[in-house]
């Protein structure tokens, strides 16, 4: 299995899931913002996740992962560097189908507002 991750609020998850709320097209899917916007949902591998994490969401609170099974996904991920960072990040061109959930993870900043990976990730 192959474990992808995206970050987003506590907020914007219960919000969208799993009742159909503003972010979800039905009960069954889950969409950020950035789908609308951007044409796709930002993800990270486990080593990557402290590169966003760090770099946008520096000392925000109220912050999850969704851990995102990639082969149970129904719309394509494509890897892809979109910024000339030299890294290629997981895209979700689609919304992304709750069974595809495996699980959400809290995900707070430290003391100093820098992100470390929780225990129950594995880089």
């Amino acid at each position: 299995m192959t474990t992808i991750y995206h970050i987003t609020t506590a907020t914007a998850w219960k919000t969208a899931c799993p009742l159909g709320g503003a972010g979800a097209v039905s009960a069954n899917e889950y969409r950020d913002d950035s789908l609308k916007s951007e044409g796709f949902i930002h993800c990270s591998t486990a080593a990557q996740l402290l590169k966003p994490a760090n770099e946008f969401y520096h000392g925000q609170h109220g912050l999850i992962l969704l851990c995102i099974n990639e082969k149970l996904l129904t719309h394509p991920v494509i890897y892809e560097d979109l910024y000339d960072s030299g890294i290629e990040f997981p895209h979700i061109y689609g919304a992304i189908n709750l069974n595809a959930i495996i699980k959400t993870v809290n995900f707070p900043p430290n003391a100093d507002g820098s992100f470390s990976l929780p225990l129950e990730i594995k880089p």
